[in-house]
């Protein structure tokens, strides 16, 4: 391998681990974004109150909604930087 492709594999590789140090490091504020989101009042604003046993199926699904915005924002960006890798290695001479 030249000096140019190390220098290529270096930087993806790179690209790739900020990405997941991004997702990682993210992942703490949006979780705490959704349980406010979830909890019954927050700083004079109304929430979602997924504690109650007495909400509608429409809220169940938008508490479940919201529960799922975590996993599916790190896990998108965790994604995309397996796919810079791979885009890499298929891709790259």
């Amino acid at each position: 391998m030249n000096k140019n492709g190390f220098t290529t594999v270096f930087y993806t590789f790179m690209l790739a681990l900020t990405i997941i140090v991004l997702a990682l490091a993210l992942s703490g504020p949006i979780k705490e974004t959704v349980d406010n989101a979830r909890n019954e009042t927050y700083e004079n604003y109304y929430g979602l109150n997924c504690s109650s046993a007495t909400i509608s199926d429409y809220d169940k699904a938008a508490c479940v909604a919201s529960d799922m915005s975590i996993f599916y924002f790190v896990g998108g960006l965790i994604f995309v930087a397996g796919m810079i890798i791979a885009a890499r290695l298929v891709f790259g001479n």
